[in-house]
Order: structure tokens, then C-alpha cells, then sequence
């Protein structure tokens, strides 16, 4: 087991998934990537992360979908989930939050904030 943070990024844009894991590895985390939802599930609960970054909009399982199922299962309910999206209205944050998650960024994110946001998780995790 590594003292180095683990980091699931899901998102089914390639370039944002891209840049995601280039930006925490470049700050000093693991990353693993997901493409969609039902991928980010499997995952999560095959890898045990210590921190997951969802789009809110994604094939297959939407970002809260994963959330919500993240919550339901001991085993990865007490996982911090960062959710990202283009949809930053109060309400959409308000509804992020309510479903369970411990922060919401909206699109286009700033680095420094996520690594902040991320690194925060990862030390209340560990």
C-alpha cells in the first residue's frame, strides 16, 4: 500500500480526464481514470481511492448516480467525492451537496482550487 494518495477521476471527456490527472499527478497524487459512470463505480469500489472527482454528466451513470451508490455500500460510503460540473447555479451545487458529496467545483475548474479541495480530502481520509 502506498502513503501516496489515490485519486479516481471520471470523466467522459477525454481532454478534461486528461488534464484532471496531469494536474494531480504533476501535485503529487496517484490517478486513475474512469470514462463514464458504470467504469467510475467498478472502479471505486475495486480500488478503494481515497478521494473520486465525478463530472456530474456522464453516460451510463451520471455522477450523482455514482454518488448515490458510493453512499449506499459500507465499504465506500465513507470515500470523499469531489463532483465537477459545467452546471454551477446554486441549486445544482445545493442538489450536489445534498446527495452526499464533500465539494463541488464547477467547469472550467481552477488547478490550485482542486488540489487544494482534493489534497484536504485525501489527509481526512488517511
Amino acid at each position: 500500500m502506498s502513503d501516496v494518495p489515490l485519486v479516481l477521476c471520471a470523466d467522459d471527456d477525454a481532454d478534461i480526464l486528461g488534464l484532471l490527472a496531469i494536474r494531480l499527478e504533476r501535485a503529487g497524487f496517484r490517478v486513475a481514470q474512469a470514462v463514464d459512470g458504470e467504469q467510475a463505480l467498478s472502479l471505486a469500489r475495486e480500488l478503494r481511492p481515497d478521494v473520486l472527482v465525478l463530472d456530474v454528466m456522464m453516460p451510463r451513470l451520471s455522477g450523482t448516480e455514482v454518488l448515490g451508490a458510493l453512499r449506499e455500500d459500507d465499504s465506500t460510503a465513507g470515500i470523499p467525492v469531489v463532483l465537477l460540473s459545467a452546471r454551477a447555479q446554486e441549486a445544482d451545487v445545493e442538489r450536489g451537496l445534498g446527495a452526499g458529496a464533500d465539494a463541488y467545483l464547477a467547469k472550467p475548474f481552477q488547478a490550485p482550487e482542486l488540489i487544494e479541495v482534493v489534497g484536504r480530502l485525501a489527509q481526512r481520509r488517511g
